[in-house]
């Protein structure tokens, strides 16, 4: 590898990468770079900035974070999704409160409940010097373009080659900052559409770049078949706006608090099945029909169809793992579904 590239990417890195509060300088604060690091897989910087900011006040640190109970750390998760990261997050916390000190080396790190091998590599080169290069998706991308590889986002090829070009920058200038910089390079200016190779540091050296192709790199990633799902919820509101939850025990959304729900057969209707579910919850009173709701689940595609009813004190009265919560400011741990499930219900008044 040519030492003047490695230069070049660390160069730009200095001048143009984004200020992120976890961001500071070398060897780092291990907790802040690993809540930074779950919080961004899957999720896009910008949005995870606030939700980071947030965990960070009330969770300051790694003991904080192993001393507090799943619901506390799945609320303040609340707005990212894929809560299962949450849960991961939270046992890693807690095997290394237990262990009493940090696993420094990647392999260490990778044993840790829930730790992916990324995740450990970026931990232990940012924070321990460690010299395993962390390979994301945007580290793959490039090092596709860089090679003209016609290789799939996600195939073990694509990775192998990320590990190989990072590694080559890292050995002609050994500083952790080379590996953060090939992650922001992938995120900014190699980004999925519309790469600015003009302004690209590794341009020199890039071979989809020399023949104007990059746009044909990296083959896209194989798409899972998506599954359809169909639902029925209540939607049970109280005069001073709160509205009936509890907490959802099953493979999707687990240990979130949502409104009532249930799985629709293929052939089941949702006005009986929505029946069904109120008189199994002791809820009685008229259900009016909402407008459906869309929600996604990484491959899972879930119709909603909510259904409004009245609460009557006295009349209905809800089973003891029920609560009620402000669907706009929930003080539970909760999905965007809340927030979707409110706005199509305020087309469906209840009937007094």
């Amino acid at each position: 590898m040519d030492a003047a590239l490695a230069t070049a990417l660390v160069g730009w890195h200095r001048a143009e990468r984004r200020a992120m509060p976890w961001r500071t300088p070398f060897p780092r604060q291990p907790y802040r770079v690993l809540v930074a690091e779950v919080m961004a897989q899957q999720t896009q910087i910008d949005r995870a900035l606030p939700v980071w900011e947030r965990f960070m006040e009330r969770f300051p640190s790694l003991p904080a974070l192993a001393a507090a109970s799943e619901t506390e750390v799945l609320e303040q998760w609340s707005g990212l999704g894929y809560y299962q990261r949450a849960r991961r997050l939270h046992a890693a916390a807690r095997a290394i409160q237990r262990r009493g000190d940090w696993p420094r080396t990647a392999d260490d790190l990778a044993a840790l409940p829930g730790i992916g091998h990324y995740t450990a590599a970026a931990v232990a080169a940012f924070c321990f010097g460690g010299t395993e290069p962390p390979v994301d998706g945007n580290v793959a991308r490039v090092a596709a373009r860089f090679g003209r590889l016609a290789l799939p986002l996600g195939s073990a090829g694509l990775l192998a080659a990320g590990r190989k070009l990072a590694a080559a920058l890292h050995a002609a200038s050994p500083t952790p900052e080379v590996f953060e910089a090939l992650m922001e390079l992938g995120a900014t200016l190699c980004a999925p559409a519309v790469p600015r190779c003009l302004l690209c540091p590794l341009r020199p050296g890039c071979e989809a770049a020399r023949r104007g192709d990059q746009d044909r790199y990296p083959l896209p990633r194989p798409q899972r078949a998506v599954e359809p799902h169909r639902w029925v919820a209540l939607w049970l509101a109280r005069e001073d706006g709160r509205v009936l939850v509890r907490e959802v025990r099953g493979p999707l959304l687990d240990g979130l608090w949502l409104p009532p729900l249930r799985p629709l057969g293929p052939d089941e209707a949702p006005p009986a099945a929505a029946a069904e579910l109120a008189a199994a919850l002791n809820l009685r009173g008229t259900l009016r029909a909402a407008p459906t709701c869309s929600h996604s689940i990484t491959h899972r595609a879930i119709t909603v169809h909510p259904f409004v009813g009245a609460w009557r004190p006295g009349v209905s009265e809800p089973v003891p793992d029920q609560r009620w919560t402000d669907p706009l400011h929930p003080d539970l741990p909760t999905s965007s579904l809340l927030a979707k499930l409110a706005r199509a219900c305020r087309a469906a008044p209840p009937e007094v």
